[in-house]
C-alpha cells in the first residue's frame, strides 16, 4: 500500500487544531445581542416600528418626517442601550431561573426607557422648568413594556424550538451512526477471520488494528470529529484490508492542501473506503488503486474517494453503494442542511464519490 502519513488522534498538533469556541450560555433564552447580525436586526425592526408609529400619528401630511426622525432617534437610543446592557448582563442572567432572568431583563428595558424619556422630555421641552410630562413618560413606558414583553417572549419560544430541534437532530444522528457501526465492525471481523487460516501472524496484527477501530468507533459519542481523526480511522481500516488483499490494493493519498481540524461526522469516510474496496478492488484479479483526496477552498471542504469501475459490475456496484451513500447523505443533510452536497460520477473507468460541505464551527 502506498500511504501518506496521517496524524493519529492523539498525535494531532495543538496548533493545527482550531479550538471550537462555543457559547457557554447557548441554552439561555436571551440571545447574544452583541453580535453584528443581532444589532443589524434590531436597527431594522426599530426603524420599521418607528415608521408604523409615524404613519399612525395624526398629521396633515402622509409622512411627518420630523416626527419620524425623533421617533427613530429615541427608539434607536433605547433599543441599542437596552441591547448593550442585556448583552453585558447576559452571563449573570443566565445563572438565574428563567422567571427571574426574564423579569430582570424586562425591568432593565423599562428602566432604560424611563431614563431616555426623561432626557428626551428635557430637551424637547426646555421651558418646562423640570416638570415632567407624565403622559409622555407613561406612554413610552407602556409601549416599551408591550414591545419588550413580546420580544422576550419571542426569544424564549425561539430557544424552546431550538432546543427541541437540537434534541431531534441528536437522536437522528445517533440512530444513523448506530446503524452503520455494526456493519463496519462485522466486515472487519470477517476480514480477520479470512486471515486466520492462511496467515495467523498477520491476523494477529489485524486484531490489534481492529482494537484501535473499536476504540475509535464505540467510545466516540461526538456528533462531529476532526477530519484528521476520520482519516486516521480510514488508514487503520485500509491496513486491515491491505493484509487480506495481499498487495492487490494501493492507496493514493492526496492531502497536500487538506485541513485536518475541520469537523466531520464520524464514520463518514470509512463506508466510502469500504465500498471502494468491495466494489472496485476486490472483484478485479489485478486489484487497483483507491484515491483519497481532500482539500479546502476558503470555507468549503472537498473530499473525493475514487476507485476503479468495471461496467459489467455497474448494477451490483450501484446497489451495494446505496445503503452507505444514503446513510452518509442523511447525516450530512441533518447537520449541514442544504449546504452539503454528495455526488457520484463514473468517468473513464473510475467511480468517484465527492463530498462538499462548509467548515463547521461548533459541535452538536
Amino acid at each position: 500500500m502506498k500511504n501518506t502519513p496521517i496524524d493519529k488522534p492523539h498525535n494531532i498538533e495543538k496548533n493545527q487544531l482550531k479550538e471550537v469556541i462555543e457559547d457557554p450560555n447557548s441554552d439561555f433564552f436571551l440571545p447574544d445581542l452583541c453580535r453584528v447580525q443581532a444589532v443589524f436586526s434590531l436597527l431594522i425592526v426599530t426603524e420599521l416600528v418607528a415608521l408604523l408609529f409615524t404613519l399612525a400619528h395624526p398629521s396633515a401630511k402622509l409622512m411627518d418626517w420630523n416626527y419620524l426622525g425623533l421617533i427613530s432617534l429615541f427608539g434607536h437610543w433605547t433599543v441599542l442601550t437596552s441591547a448593550a446592557v442585556l448583552c453585558t448582563a447576559r452571563p449573570i442572567l443566565a445563572k438565574l431561573s428563567i422567571n427571574v432572568a426574564a423579569t430582570t431583563a424586562f425591568i432593565i428595558i423599562l428602566f432604560i426607557t424611563i431614563i431616555y424619556s426623561l432626557v428626551a422630555d428635557h430637551f424637547l421641552r426646555p421651558q418646562s422648568d423640570g416638570v415632567v410630562d407624565t403622559l409622555f413618560l407613561l406612554k413610552n413606558v407602556v409601549i416599551s413594556a408591550i414591545i419588550g414583553g413580546i420580544t422576550l417572549r419571542y426569544f424564549y419560544l425561539q430557544q424552546q424550538w431550538k432546543n427541541q430541534r437540537q434534541a431531534e437532530l441528536q437522536a437522528r444522528l445517533e440512530a444513523l451512526q448506530a446503524r452503520i457501526r455494526p456493519h463496519f465492525l462485522f466486515n472487519s471481523m470477517n476480514t480477520i477471520a479470512s486471515l486466520i487460516a492462511s496467515n495467523p501472524d498477520i491476523a494477529e496484527e489485524a486484531v490489534l488494528d481492529l482494537s484501535e477501530l473499536f476504540r475509535a468507533t464505540l467510545n466516540n459519542k461526538k456528533m462531529l470529529i476532526p477530519l484528521s481523526e476520520e482519516l486516521a480511522l480510514c488508514k487503520r481500516y485500509l491496513h486491515i484490508e491491505g493484509l487480506r488483499l495481499s498487495g492487490r490494493m494501493t492507496v493514493d493519498w492526496k492531502l497536500s492542501n487538506y485541513d485536518g481540524s475541520v469537523l466531520i461526522p464520524p464514520l463518514s469516510l470509512q463506508p466510502l473506503v469500504e465500498n471502494a474496496i468491495y466494489h472496485g478492488i476486490q472483484p478485479r484479479t489485478d486489484g487497483g488503486t483507491i484515491t483519497i483526496e481532500s482539500y479546502r477552498k476558503k470555507n468549503t471542504v472537498y473530499i473525493l474517494v475514487s476507485n476503479p469501475f468495471d461496467s459489467e459490475l455497474s448494477e451490483s456496484h450501484k446497489k451495494g453503494n446505496k445503503i452507505a451513500l444514503d446513510n452518509i447523505r442523511s447525516r450530512f443533510e441533518a447537520i449541514y442542511e442544504q449546504q452539503a452536497i454528495m455526488k457520484t460520477s463514473q468517468i473513464d473507468g473510475i467511480f468517484t464519490v465527492t463530498l462538499r460541505f462548509p467548515v463547521h464551527q461548533h459541535t452538536h
